[in-house]
């Protein structure tokens, strides 16, 4: 039976190339318009950039200091709309910064930037800032430094715990509206035709199958691998990309409240309350090795708990449970890593002798839906059709919302209004209610409702993107003898398949805990904390 649920040279309008959480929007938007869509994934969906964010919707306090006002505006407004079409996954956080022995200048800066974001953010459904004074801050967060404390700002932004259930949201509602979505399918090739019509070769890299689809238009948003799927695309020599690396810690948590602090070399970072942990980063610094395989070095971390250290000195000592790293593709500009824009851009081919080929460069996880809308704007144009964005008022699959008071169960956090789905599995068949490991809430049926219905393929799909069973206690270890087994026999694994799937979520895992080891010489140096 073949993987690929089409004949080959099936006819699109729209392939969309790279599943990520951009990708992923550009062919629920299409899709929601009544375009027919491919989306092909190299991977799994939401696992390269998408899975190393700092898991914030947020407008961006640092690039009001960039002037970069429009891009602030353009988050601003597109974290109302997460809270709104997926309030499940996208919950209000409140931020505090606080300050150290800063002149009446700076703290006059500050409240004139904190009016600017309160400004900017006119549509804002969360609380305006405030100011707190020395002993409100102290009892806001007692383990932070004293010395030198002259008070903290508070304002509301949002997180989201899993962006990869987010990515994957749009991937199953791009689905229901006829898109079909492709993970571990990589481009090999590509030719536009005198009609004007693209050819697209795929292979599936889990079966080695090869067959060719068509489309109309091709859109290239596979973020830090953009400018390797340019040259297969249109053999285009120049790099349009910037890639930079990011890292974030796990360690105990230290804080109540999600804080903004400043490095020694002045560079914003967080330390952020998720799932039981401080989740400390992130860092920017440029990267050009492979992004699949980027991880943090000693220097990193180093960098990341000495920064927080001076702030929260409890930190000193706390052991760092484990890693995530992740490569952003930024436009390519010049500069210090950290003062290149977010902006996006959304390019038409055309004009570089690529016409059909949409190509997405740069956007934050926060502006996905926005620049989605923007790239499918322009596939109408070139296709002449008229058709309305609706993703700002379409709810994804599992929003709901919950009263203030109630209490949300475990399958409810992460499937919203889908969950019922996993509980019917549950309930008609007992073996499927039991728990995968003591110290998760997990249960079986969620590992037959994704093979089903959530395109997981692979142990680490299941762990790290349909679930938080990898960023558990143990990243998920105990579970593995409960889930391989079940994945096996909905998949049909051989004792070897299964075997080499539980190496290879081991190799994650050991992935997370490469800081141990010695730094890649490729890679520059972190400046001193």
């Amino acid at each position: 039976m073949s993987f690929f649920p089409f004949p080959s040279r099936a006819r699109f309008d729209v392939v969309v190339v790279g599943g990520g959480i951009i990708g992923a929007g550009v062919a629920r938007d299409a899709a929601l318009r009544g375009l027919s869509v491919a989306l092909v994934e190299q991977n799994d969906f939401g696992s390269g950039t998408t899975s190393g964010s700092t898991r914030l919707i947020h407008g961006g306090l640092r690039y009001l200091e960039m002037l970069d006002l429009s891009l602030v505006r353009m988050d601003l407004r597109e974290r109302e709309t997460l809270l709104r079409i997926a309030p499940h996954l996208v919950k209000p956080l409140e931020f505090l910064i606080p300050f150290y022995d800063r002149s009446l200048l700076y703290r006059a800066k500050l409240r004139a930037g904190m009016a600017v974001y309160d400004a900017l953010s006119y549509d804002r459904s969360l609380p305006p800032h405030r100011f707190l004074s020395v002993s409100e801050t102290l009892a806001a967060e007692p383990r932070i430094r004293e010395d030198g404390l002259q008070g903290a700002a508070v304002y509301f932004d949002a997180q989201v715990n899993s962006p990869e259930r987010l990515c994957l949201e749009n991937v199953i509602d791009a689905r229901e509206h006829g898109a079909v979505p492709l993970n571990y399918t990589t481009v090999t090739g590509a030719s536009r035709g005198t009609e004007g019509i693209w050819s697209v070769r795929l292979r599936h890299e889990l079966t080695g199958e090869d067959t060719e689809v068509c489309g109309r238009l091709v859109v290239n948003a596979a973020g830090p691998w953009f400018d390797s799927v340019a040259k297969v695309l249109s053999h285009q020599p120049e790099q349009m990309i910037r890639t930079t690396k990011g890292i974030h810690v796990a360690c105990a948590p230290v804080s109540r409240n999600a804080v903004v602090l400043f490095a020694g070399d002045k560079r914003l970072f967080f330390v952020i309350p998720w799932l039981g942990y401080s989740w400390i980063g992130t860092t920017d610094t440029d990267y050009s090795g492979d992004p699949g395989q980027v991880r943090a070095t000693p220097e990193d971390v180093d960098y990341l708990m000495e920064s927080a250290a001076r702030f929260f000195p409890g930190l000193g000592e706390a052991k760092v449970y484990w890693t995530n790293a992740g490569v952003r593709a930024l436009v390519r500009k010049p500069g210090k890593e950290s003062s290149v824009s977010r902006a996006h851009r959304v390019v038409d081919g055309g004009a570089a002798g690529a016409p059909g080929l949409i190509s997405i460069a740069g956007g934050k996880i926060t502006g996905y839906r926005a620049i989605a809308e923007e790239t499918v704007d322009m596939a109408c144009r070139h296709l002449r059709l008229r058709a309305r964005c609706q993703t700002a008022s379409a709810p994804l699959p599992g929003a709901m919302t919950v009263p203030a008071g109630d209490a949300v169960s475990h399958l409810r956090s992460l499937y919203g209004a889908r969950a019922a789905e996993v509980e019917r599995l549950a309930a008609a068949n007992p073996a499927l209610a039991r728990r995968l490991a003591p110290d998760y809430p997990d249960v079986a049926a969620q590992v037959i409702y994704a093979i089903r219905t959530e395109h997981c393929l692979r142990l680490s799909d299941f762990l790290l993107r349909r679930t938080l069973i990898g960023f558990g206690p143990d990243q998920g270890v105990s579970t593995l003898s409960a889930v391989a087994p079940l994945m096996a026999a909905e998949l049909g694994w051989t004792a070897l398949q299964t075997a080499a799937e539980i190496e290879h979520y081991r190799n994650w895992v050991a992935r997370t805990q490469a800081f141990q080891a010695q730094p890649d010489a490729t890679e520059k140096p972190l400046p001193a904390a």
